[in-house]
């Protein structure tokens, strides 16, 4: 029995063949998401010390999309099972980032930049918290217009 298989069985969970799609797909689409997301911070550089715009736009853009994704897939569209793991958890979750966001905010307190760093901190919580609810408002607003 497999490793996975056994911590499975002790959890009371069985691990299925069925499920192995599911992570190749996550994993496939956290490859694209993360070539995304490094993609994007070579072409908008951060100089050292200096305020982590890139960062702050992938996180947000990241965050418009999942809501227009998970809008469009629960309110009007049925689509297959791994499309779901493969954009929502995989491409997005690749390419938005809470581990740069975090060391941002530490190399912005390291660098006598605490304040800064707080501000980062909030304006992102705030920042994608508001794209993901425009965004699914929005979203729902456009499909409701378009439908006979």
């Amino acid at each position: 029995m497999s490793v996975p298989a056994q911590r499975a069985e002790r959890s009371g969970r069985r691990w299925s063949g069925r499920q192995w799609p599911v992570v190749a797909v996550v994993a496939l689409g956290g490859v694209l998401g993360a070539c995304g997301r490094y993609g994007a911070s070579l072409i908008w550089t951060t100089p050292p010390g200096g305020f982590p715009w890139t960062t702050l736009l992938v996180n947000v853009i990241g965050c418009a999309v999942i809501g227009v994704f998970m809008a469009v897939i629960s309110d009007i569209r049925s689509v297959h099972r791994l499309v779901r793991p493969f954009f929502g958890t995989g491409v997005l979750g690749g390419f938005t980032t809470f581990s740069t966001y975090a060391v941002d905010i530490e190399r912005l307190v390291d660098a006598g930049r605490a304040r800064t760093g707080i501000a980062y901190l909030g304006l992102t919580l705030l920042a994608a918290l508001a794209a993901v609810w425009t965004a699914v408002w929005l979203t729902r607003r456009v499909l409701t217009w378009r439908q006979p």
